[in-house]
């Protein structure tokens, strides 16, 4: 039996991020993949990004990380800037998904769906429309059994119509409670055959008024939406989403 750590949503948040490698260290995980959105909101993108690099097997694409490398906003260019041509690229070349078998079930791991970087699904979402991140892929034209994913900065499980979905939250940026989060899937890896199989959601506590303090040493664009966040767990736009998700 395996253990793979699954980090998402790091956005640039050094005291979250080095919270949760520590806490995965600790339980001996040595497999880390990342959902994506390694950069922009917090201050520290560059140093995020060459750390996941070197701790994560497994790296996918986010929709920051795309926005980051296919347009230029005042608040994109500001991270841009920090990021520099090498890691642009290394964000550029990441892949939008990856899907493996593990204890007999085909897993798919992509950051909002594995078709589209800007398709959000929320727990809250019609079964119709979430059961679209199982369709097949090109990779193996088979529908996947479990996909986990990142995007919407909450954590949840969910079992239906014979498949699990599981939202590992974020690490950097979390908006369903203020402690950082990440996944572990444990069983038997590239095994098509039955085995034990599980997933757990981990919460970590992490120095906040630390994240708060290095972003306040910059001029970072949207410097206290990104603090106000961190400090109460609810989204900047929280109002238009209400608007649009009603079970949100």
């Amino acid at each position: 039996m395996e253990r793979i750590a699954v980090i998402s949503d790091i956005h640039g948040n050094m005291p979250a991020l080095e919270a949760v490698l520590n806490d995965i260290g600790k339980r001996n995980i040595e497999r880390i993949a990342c959902l994506g959105d390694l950069a922009g909101k917090g201050p520290s993108s560059a140093e995020a990004v060459d750390i996941i690099k070197e701790s994560c097997e497994v790296v996918i694409k986010g929709n920051w990380d795309y926005y980051l490398t296919e347009q230029g906003s005042d608040v994109l260019k500001w991270h841009q800037k920090r990021l520099g041509a090498e890691r642009l690229k290394y964000l550029k070349e990441l892949p939008v998904y990856k899907e493996f078998y593990i204890s007999g079930k085909l897993l798919r791991l992509c950051h909002a769906s594995p078709n589209d970087l800007l398709h959000r699904v929320y727990l809250s979402t019609k079964q119709s429309e979430r059961l679209t991140l199982f369709e097949a892929t090109p990779t193996l034209s088979l529908e996947a059994d479990v996909v986990g994913y990142g995007d919407i900065h909450g954590a949840y499980i969910d079992h239906f119509a014979g498949k699990t979905l599981f939202n590992v939250g974020s690490v950097g940026n979390p908006l369903d409670m203020t402690q950082a989060s990440y996944g572990i899937i444990e069983g038997k890896f590239e095994a098509k055959n039955q085995w034990p199989f599980a997933i757990t959601l981990v919460r970590v506590p992490y120095d906040i008024e630390l994240a708060v303090a290095q972003a306040k040493l910059t001029d970072m664009p949207e410097k206290q939406e990104y603090i106000n966040e961190l400090r109460t767990a609810i989204y900047r736009g929280r109002k238009e989403i209400l608007a649009q998700q009603p079970n949100f």
